[in-house]
C-alpha cells in the first residue's frame, strides 16, 4: 500500500483524533515501555509519550515512518512489518490504532505481539470491524466488476468472535471486545474522493478515469447529505492481556 503522506495529514486527520479515546483506554504510565504498532505519522505516538512512557513507533510504510521522524524527531520510530517482529518480553503494553485491519496475516501479527508484551502486558487497539465501509466497498465493486474481476482484498475487518479466537490462540485473554458503528464525517465537498483517492486508490489504478467519479455519484445518495460526506465506518476496539 502506497501512503500519500501530505493528503493523510491534510485532510484525515480524523484517524488520529478519533483514536485518542483508544490512547484514554490504554491508560499510558511514566515509565512504561508501550509499542505503537501501525504508528502512522506519530500523532498518537507523541500522544502517548506525554504520559512519560517511553515509546516506540513501528509502521512498514517508508512514507510514514519518514514523516513521523520529520514531525516528532525525539521520538523513536521503526520501519518493520508486525509481522515479523522479534522482540521478547519487552513492553509493558502495544497500542494500535486503524492499523490492523491493513495486516492480512492476523494470526502472525498477533503472536509476534504477543511475545514482544511482558507477562501481564496489555494489547489495547482499535481496528475496521465487520461490515466496516459496506456501503463504500459494495459501490466500488459494482463499477470495479465493469471492467474486470475483484483484486484481492487489502484490508481484513473481523467480528468480535474471530478476532477474539486469534488473540485467545496467541496466550492473550480477551477483557474487552465491542464492535460498533462510527459514522465519520469527511473534510469538504470532495471529502469522498479524497478518501477514495487516499485508501482505495488501488482499485482504480487500471480503471477509466471516469470510474472514481461514478462511485462518487453512486454513493451521493447515501452518504451525503446537507452537513457533507460520512463514511460508514464499524470499528471494533480490545483489550487483551498477555496470561503466560
Amino acid at each position: 500500500m502506497s501512503w500519500d503522506t501530505e493528503l493523510y495529514e491534510a485532510r484525515h486527520n480524523f484517524v488520529w483524533r478519533m483514536g485518542e479515546g483508544v490512547v484514554e483506554l490504554l491508560e499510558p504510565k511514566a515509565g512504561e515501555t508501550i509499542l505503537d504498532l501501525g504508528c502512522g505519522t506519530g500523532q498518537l505516538t507523541k500522544k502517548i509519550s506525554e504520559s512519560g512512557a517511553q515509546v516506540v513507533g513501528v509502521d512498514a510504510s517508508p512514507s510514514m515512518i519518514g514523516q513521523a521522524r520529520q514531525n516528532f524527531p525525539k521520538l523513536k520510530f521503526v520501519l518493520q512489518d508486525a509481522a515479523a517482529m522479534t522482540s521478547s518480553n519487552e513492553f509493558d503494553a502495544v497500542f494500535s490504532n486503524a492499523a490492523l485491519h491493513w495486516m492480512l496475516d492476523p494470526a502472525a501479527v498477533v503472536s509476534a505481539v504477543s511475545k514482544a508484551l511482558k507477562p501481564g502486558g496489555r494489547f489495547v487497539a482499535e481496528m475496521g470491524g465487520k461490515g466496516n465501509i459496506k456501503t463504500i466497498v459494495s459501490a466500488i465493486h459494482k463499477v470495479v466488476l465493469k471492467h474486470h474481476p475483484l483484486p484481492p482484498s487489502r484490508q481484513y475487518y473481523p467480528s468480535v468472535s474471530e478476532y477474539s479466537s486469534i488473540l485467545e490462540t496467541h496466550g492473550l485473554e480477551v477483557r474487552m471486545a465491542q464492535l460498533f458503528d462510527r459514522p465519520t464525517p469527511l473534510e469538504g465537498e470532495t471529502g469522498m474522493e479524497n478518501w477514495l483517492k487516499q485508501f482505495k486508490n488501488y482499485y482504480f489504478e487500471k480503471l477509466p478515469p471516469t470510474a472514481m467519479a461514478e462511485v462518487i455519484t453512486d454513493l451521493r445518495s447515501k452518504l451525503y447529505d446537507q452537513d457533507g460526506w460520512t463514511a460508514d465506518y464499524r470499528r471494533l476496539r480490545f483489550v487483551a492481556v498477555k496470561t503466560n
